[in-house]
């Protein structure tokens, strides 16, 4: 008797994006550490310019390589972005190297001249953080007087006619309860709502405790996303939570180091935008280009290998969740193939009972030096001074909607 082994499973689109692609999907740039406020939950840790940042040539030889690599667009963020002297000409140079631009910005330079400038311009998407639906919650997190700046520059935005336009929330604690209202206010400006995922790095780490959803806000903030799974983008933030139920729209899977990936001021690349720290780093653009630490780096490698889901493997939802959030585990002292911290089953958070180690701290810390106390109980009003003409904005940027987005609609386009 002759036994025929069964056709090989046809490859599937995430599958491809398991072991990696010949050019991240989306990238994130952030361009200077630079930032006029302080946001407690700062995942790059901003405040002070970094001497060493790259010439506006150095931006410029990135942009070129990332056109000839045919990445489909950058998000740009920091620190504050718009604060770089020459920020719009890396815009406008982006733009015409066909390399889309989609930046995050607390609103500081938006000037009505600026917004009618933008809105002409169809290959640029921005992005204006707001962290609470109220002053009282907004300033809480990111400084006194940062909500009416947000909303000032929403207002300049919608009147010069800027229909690419987001409203983007990092979900805590603190405003859960306000996913309705964060809704209202984006109908209300023409802007799409992008909710993130608060993860414990950068300054983000001092203020986790107090500030992640807790496990009931969990579930209110995964049936919000459910009932409003079409009007809402996440980035694929939030893939911990479809061991709830059902799976949220996107990817569904860490996309670090094999779709998405950062580069930081100074030319360092890092394999999540949410893990700044050396252990995360993959190489230098400054050390033969972007594209040599894409293809040749060894933690890309290493990423992009089978990975054996450790622990989580046997549960029932791991092809769900995939384990969770690499950066949430690391800089709570988890393991990497352990649960993830804000794991729904529960497992998260008896891990972090039993483990002793250490967390580790960002390595980059550019916080201002006069930089405002932690919240304490995650609701205390955090008095930030506003530098004017001084650096600004919000903390690192993920992906504007599911990595996968555009390359599907582009594989649907060639059919």
């Amino acid at each position: 008797m002759t036994l025929i082994a069964p056709p090989p499973r046809p490859m599937r689109l995430v599958d491809h994006f398991e072991t990696g692609l010949n050019s991240p999907i989306c990238l994130t740039w952030e361009l200077t550490y630079a930032c006029n406020l302080s946001c407690v939950h700062c995942l790059s840790a901003s405040g002070r310019r970094d001497p060493r940042e790259l010439s506006t040539e150095e931006c410029k030889a990135v942009i070129d390589e990332l056109q000839r690599m045919k990445v489909f667009y950058v998000n740009i963020g920091g620190g504050e972005p718009t604060v770089r002297a020459d920020f719009w000409e890396i815009v406008d140079y982006a733009t015409s190297h066909d390399v889309g631009v989609k930046f995050s910005t607390n609103g500081v330079r938006i000037t009505d001249e600026i917004a009618a400038r933008l809105a002409q311009n169809d290959y640029v998407d921005i992005q204006i953080s707001l962290d609470g639906a109220t002053a009282e919650v907004n300033d809480a997190i990111r400084g006194p007087g940062s909500f009416d700046l947000a909303i000032r520059a929403l207002e300049r935005l919608f009147s010069a006619g800027m229909t690419r336009l987001k409203l983007s929330v990092v979900c805590t604690r603190t405003n859960i309860g306000q996913l309705d209202e964060f809704k209202a206010i984006a109908d209300r400006y023409g802007a799409q709502l992008r909710l993130t995922r608060l993860r414990p790095a950068g300054r983000g780490a001092d203020v986790w405790n107090e500030l992640h959803p807790t496990q009931d806000q969990q579930r209110e903030l995964y049936e919000w996303l459910v009932r409003h799974a079409d009007e809402v983008l996440t980035g694929d933030s939030f893939f911990h939570l479809s061991a709830l139920g059902e799976s949220l729209p996107g990817l569904n899977l860490c996309g670090a180091g094999r779709v998405v990936c950062l580069i930081d001021p100074i030319g360092d690349v890092y394999a999540c935008p949410f893990a700044i720290h050396e252990e995360f780093l993959a190489g230098s653009i400054r050390d033969g280009g972007f594209g040599t630490v894409w293809r040749d780096s060894a933690l890309f490698a290493k990423l992009r290998a089978p990975q054996s889901g450790g622990a989580c493997r046997s549960c029932q939802f791991f092809d769900t969740c995939k384990g969770g959030c690499m950066a949430a585990k690391f800089f709570t002292g988890l393991p990497l193939d352990g649960p993830d911290p804000e794991c729904v089953r529960g497992f998260g958070e008896e891990a972090l009972a039993r483990t002793d180690r250490t967390r580790p701290k960002p390595s980059v810390d550019r916080s201002h030096r006069t930089s405002p106390p932690r919240p304490r109980g995650g609701s205390r009003p955090v008095p930030v001074t506003l530098q004017r003409m001084r650096p600004a904005a919000p903390p690192v940027s993920a992906c504007e909607e599911s990595p996968v987005a555009e390359y599907i609609a582009g594989l649907k386009g060639t059919h």
